[in-house]
């Protein structure tokens, strides 16, 4: 591969809290190339996220550096004696940082983390925002029906009607606490949140749940297209934000009507996941900026721009690629492509 003259080559040590924020910063940044990472721990957090994104793993760092491939080690295991025995190995163009400046790149890491986190969470309250008024007309409907039984069951006697006007009033309640649920499963933060074998079927249907809640897809035919059971690593409810934005992008685009076609299938250790719509389509000078931040179509006060570059975030971060496709008047169709589980 060629290098350009910006690029820097790095190889981390320590593959703990330290060792997997620095991945997730860097591994962002076009003119970074990770040579790999090291730790003695193989399954130690920043090891399992460097495999998911694809960079070389070791549990021998000084056999790693010795190779001669870095520009830069990071030094973040916090111990002392580290630093010596780098320096002993080290290909003699190669920097180390350490101590005091690898502990303030960490920090700023740390904090970069933590805004990316709360940059998702907005986003997500956007989402159900955007979904409010099919959420509020979808808990109406079960409201209705445990106000109306409540106000027939006042005057009602026999005790076979009152027991199924009160089994319909619990049926009503329930579903109501279900659409409860799953709207403050979906709100919630997930920085805490355990990486986990995914069903991407199941996902993909749970996205169409949540985006159904808009009454706008009410005239909309969904076909899905899956193969058996496929899993991937990640976190659930960031993997629910990326295909409910894609598939509520999808719906807002038909304005409610049309085809919306979700498809997934296997390829070479990937995992493949596709929303298709037949919208009038992207514009060809829009697809290479769909992705960046702050860019919108949408009127002003309906959309943050940020909606799809999170989604490529995310997407990107568990060692992913996500496409889009479009033809003007032919609709739009967006691919996921992500590493599938090995566990």
């Amino acid at each position: 591969m060629d290098i350009s003259p910006s690029t820097i080559r790095v190889i981390i040590v320590g593959g703990g809290k330290g060792g997997t924020a620095l991945i997730e910063l860097l591994s962002r940044s076009p003119d970074v190339e990770f040579v790999g990472i090291a730790d003695i721990n193989p399954e130690a957090s920043g090891l399992r996220l460097a495999r998911n994104l694809g960079v070389r793993t070791a549990t021998d760092a000084l056999a790693l550096v010795a190779e001669d491939r870095a520009d830069l080690i990071v030094d973040v295991t916090g111990d002392p004696a580290m630093r010596s025995l780098l320096l002993q190995h080290k290909p003699r163009r190669a920097e180390i940082m350490g101590g005091t400046s690898a502990l303030l790149l960490w920090k700023l890491a740390q904090h970069e983390q933590d805004l990316r986190d709360q940059l998702i969470h907005a986003e997500k309250l956007a989402s159900i925002g955007t979904l409010a008024s099919g959420i509020a007309h979808e808990i109406n409907n079960p409201l209705y029906t445990i106000t109306g039984l409540s106000e027939i069951l006042r005057d009602e006697c026999r005790p076979e009607v009152v027991r199924e006007y009160i089994e319909e009033i619990i049926a009503a309640g329930q579903r109501i606490a279900g659409i409860v649920r799953s709207l403050n499963a979906f709100a919630r933060r997930t920085q805490d949140e355990e990486v986990c074998d995914i069903d991407l079927n199941c996902t993909l249907d749970e996205a169409v749940k949540m985006a159904r809640r808009a009454t706008v897809l009410d005239q909309v035919q969904v076909a899905t297209q899956y193969e058996a059971v496929l899993l991937v690593r990640g976190k659930p409810d960031e993997l629910l934000q990326v295909f409910v934005n894609l598939v509520t992008n999808a719906v807002q685009a038909m304005e409610g009507k049309g085809a919306l076609t979700l498809s997934t299938a296997g390829a070479d250790g990937f995992v493949l996941a596709t929303v298709k719509d037949t919208g009038p389509g992207i514009p060809h000078n829009n697809l290479t900026r769909i992705f960046d931040p702050f860019f919108t179509t949408k009127e002003q006060g309906k959309g943050t721009g940020l909606g799809l570059h999170i989604v490529r975030d995310i997407v990107t971060n568990y060692g992913g690629q996500i496409t889009a496709e479009s033809t003007l008047g032919q609709g739009a169709t967006f691919t996921v492509k992500l590493p599938a589980s090995t566990h």
